[in-house]
């Protein structure tokens, strides 16, 4: 289960409704060793695409490194998808490198209803897992 600060969801959304019609993608960073995302990190989409995302490779490094230096990791990966649902595409799941993450797709296909969904994705296989949104105490 992903447990996910209601902030973090909120500007994980907000940026996924800002760069539509494009793809939005990015990273949500927690302490090594836990399941606490806790730092948003907002990248860009490097093919500037509707249907396909890739991080920028010097700026996936810069942000890698940070996250090194701060004994962190990756504790969601999140990027939409702007015309179909929440679901990871071929490409997605192939792309899958962080075994414990969380991959988060958010579905802008109708501005009026907010589709928020995470994955386990693990040697090509897709898990759907529930997602609490907490607020902060």
């Amino acid at each position: 289960m992903l447990r996910i600060d209601r902030s973090i969801y909120d500007l994980i959304v907000a940026h996924a409704r800002r760069d539509h019609p494009d793809e939005a993608c990015g990273v949500v960073a927690g302490p090594a060793g836990t399941d606490r995302p806790e730092r948003f990190i907002e990248m860009v989409n490097a093919e500037r695409s509707p249907t396909f995302y890739r991080f920028d490779s010097l700026e996936q490094l810069k942000v890698w490194r940070e996250m090194d230096d701060r004994d962190e990791e990756p504790v969601v990966i999140y990027h939409s998808h702007t015309a179909t649902e929440a679901y990871p595409s071929r490409t997605d799941i192939s792309y899958a490198s962080e075994p414990n993450a969380h991959y988060v797709l958010v579905s802008t296909r109708d501005p009026e209803t907010v589709e928020f969904r995470s994955y386990r994705i693990v040697d090509g296989e897709v898990t759907e897992e529930p997602v609490e949104i907490v607020d902060a105490a």
